[in-house]
């Protein structure tokens, strides 16, 4: 299932995060892209008041970012997406403690998540070691196998 998320309203919610800091989007949109990563899940962040010539969407990896322009808030651009999904939209997770946005996104039968509750499994997943390859897990290629596909190849094998 993939996540719609209502960015400012998780921002307070997020160890480390603050509403007041400068770069408290950009903070949470790497949190947001590990976390995408990790999970192998698509996300939409939605964050309003975007300045003139910055509102948009900004395609980050499997997240999507969206910067409403100012005038129109999150919560309305979040109403509108998932009205475009249509049927699709059972298939989203909503994440606001927004009570008008959890309404909204109930009459479109998507998923809804408390911001607490997807900052617990934010922090949970990034504090998770990320999975590594060790030198053990690669495979051992003997060097005369090496030198017969580059001498195959018409490179130079190398010298014993």
């Amino acid at each position: 299932m993939a996540y719609i998320i209502d960015g400012h309203n998780l921002i307070p919610k997020v160890p480390g995060l603050s509403l007041r800091s400068a770069d408290d989007e950009m903070q949470l949109v790497e949190q947001l892209q590990e976390f995408c990563r990790r999970r192998r899940k698509k996300a939409d962040v939605f964050f309003d008041g975007a300045p003139a010539g910055h509102a948009g969407t900004r395609k980050m990896g499997l997240l999507n970012v969206h910067f409403v322009r100012q005038g129109m808030s999150a919560d309305r651009a979040i109403e509108i997406h998932l009205q475009k999904l249509k049927r699709a939209a059972r298939n989203w997770t909503v994440v606001s403690s927004d009570h008008a946005v959890q309404t909204a996104a109930r009459s479109m039968h998507a998923g809804v998540q408390s911001s607490e509750d997807f900052a617990r499994l934010l922090s949970e997943t990034l504090r998770a070691a990320p999975k590594t390859s060790e030198p053990d897990d690669q495979p051992v290629i003997p060097k005369d196998e090496i030198n017969e596909w580059l001498a195959l190849f018409g490179e130079h094998p190398e010298e014993e």
